[in-house]
């Protein structure tokens, strides 16, 4: 009879310990199952983030492009229609200068005329040439750079101080970004931030560049241009996505605002 019962007891707590097992593997297959299919979910969310991202990118990208050739075609433009025709008003002026025909009076007025026409011809040539610098396509970033911080400098008391290295593996299109990236930020430092101390460094590193601007201007708050940036900065981001890199921005009405771009690699 006890052999019976000890039997019978061996066989619930048998049972009992394969339930307790099934119920165990059960509920482990459960978790992986969730677990997996969670992990598929959340992969094909990344998934189509990137591909909305990448979009997003060749949107910028063949914005900006255009927004180039626009620019390349206006300087021209200006150089072709314009300046040419200024300059045969310049010239027709200075040979009615000569002639000695012509009364004095009148010769004033020429000599007004030349005047303007030599002043407008001159903003012309100064608006093509930061529309499209040639100076950047003849002989690089760093000789283009230089020559945009003479500009800025120059018949002024703004104080540009500068360490550039040369970028040899940069393609053509990509130190345009470089370049119009400078233009904006000496822009939004000198307009915007009321600045008249500039420090620009650029960095060759092992795998791409590093770009640091400061300022001493009248800094803004940060939280406020991650809410909403000026087309300023919202250019700058725009080209620093196309460079496949990265902003960091740093900023205090004390010391003025610290531009950070990190890229490691070139953008397409």
């Amino acid at each position: 009879m006890e052999n019976e019962f000890s039997a019978s007891q061996a066989e619930i707590i048998g049972a009992l310990v394969y339930g307790i097992i099934f119920l165990v593997l059960v509920t482990l297959g459960l978790i992986l199952f969730f677990y997996y299919s969670r992990r598929k979910i959340v992969e094909k969310e990344v998934e189509k983030i990137n591909i909305k991202l990448d979009h997003q990118k060749k949107i910028l990208q063949t914005t900006i492009k255009v927004q180039e050739e626009e620019r390349n075609r206006i300087a021209q433009d200006l150089h072709d229609a314009i300046s040419s025709k200024l300059n045969v008003v310049s010239l027709t002026t200075n040979v009615l200068i000569d002639d000695d025909s012509i009364a004095e009076e009148h010769k004033e007025a020429l000599n007004h005329i030349l005047d303007i026409t030599t002043r407008t011809l001159e903003s012309s040539r100064k608006i093509a040439h930061e529309l499209m610098p040639p100076i950047l396509d003849k002989f690089g970033l760093k000789v283009a750079l230089e020559e945009l911080f003479d500009e800025f400098t120059s018949n002024t008391d703004i104080k540009i101080k500068h360490h550039i290295e040369s970028l040899n593996d940069l393609d053509k299109s990509n130190e345009l970004h470089v370049f119009r990236i400078a233009q904006e930020l000496i822009s939004n430092a000198l307009v915007h931030g009321k600045a008249n101390q500039l420090k620009m460094e650029l960095k060759k590193e092992k795998e791409g560049f590093a770009l640091v601007f400061k300022d001493n201007g009248v800094g803004f708050d940060v939280n406020d241009i991650k809410k909403k940036s000026g087309i300023g900065l919202q250019n700058i981001k725009s080209r620093v996505a196309i460079l496949n890199g990265q902003l960091f921005v740093e900023s205090s009405k004390k010391t003025g605002s610290i531009f950070t771009i990190n890229c490691h690699s070139y953008g397409y």
